[in-house]
């Protein structure tokens, strides 16, 4: 059996972004680690190549987040689904981001039930992939436009069995969907990010969802957005 090796745990500093990076490809993670080390508050703390590894790696660094690619060492995407699922249950403060080369409405259904709390394609450009890290290093949900699109295109017609979200709840719901943190959403709809906190949490509860990207998902099978 072939040993993990993992690097020596590193102490967090305050504010900071501490992020693994799993993905079987090399030089797909060196390219990673060469963008993101740019941003100050961002840390590389480990990298997998594996399910393995990354399981290994994240319970001894304990990252804020583990940005994942989907297709590991087989041909199929259920290893990555399978390693983000238990990346959620085993650590569920930690933010799992799916950072993958394919955009397909299942896949990006599936990583939400998985416990995702985000999905861009490998082709988005530097500043929206640190956007979405800082989303989801703050507990948010961040969805590129395509990915979110794959979501709501995934509407089956469900209706709601709880109470009725209100228009603001829509409006606010519909911006989640689109990947905006609270202080976004309350800029565009001129309320208070206390206020905008609010109503996601009402919305939430509504929805019987505990996480922003469950939300997004309930609501587009309920035929909401």
């Amino acid at each position: 059996m072939t040993e993990i090796r993992v690097p020596a745990r590193t102490t967090a500093k305050r504010g900071e972004v501490r992020i693994v990076l799993v993905d079987d490809h090399a030089i797909v993670r060196q390219g990673l680690r060469s963008v993101l080390e740019r941003e100050p508050q961002f840390a590389i703390v480990g990298e997998a190549s594996s399910a393995a590894e990354a399981l290994a790696v994240v319970a001894h660094q304990r990252p804020t987040i583990v940005l994942l690619d989907l297709k590991l060492s087989t041909s199929s995407d259920s290893e990555g689904l399978q390693l983000c699922r238990q990346l959620t249950q085993a650590h569920p403060g930690v933010g799992v981001l799916v950072l993958t080369t394919f955009l397909d409405d299942r896949l990006v259904v599936e990583a939400v039930h998985a416990g995702a709390r985000g999905y861009v394609v490998k082709d988005v450009d530097t500043t929206e992939l640190t956007s979405a890290i800082r989303a989801v290093s703050r507990g948010e949900s961040a969805f590129d436009s395509r990915s979110a699109a794959a979501v709501v295109r995934s509407l089956n017609g469900q209706q709601p069995h709880g109470d009725p979200l209100t228009g603001r709840e829509l409006d606010v719901l519909r911006l989640l969907a689109r990947g905006m943190s609270n202080r976004t959403i309350g800029r565009e709809l001129f309320i208070s990010e206390t206020t905008v906190k609010f109503h996601v949490g009402n919305l939430m509860r509504k929805l019987d969802v505990t996480r922003r990207a469950e939300a997004v998902y309930a609501a587009s099978k309920m035929g909401l957005i």
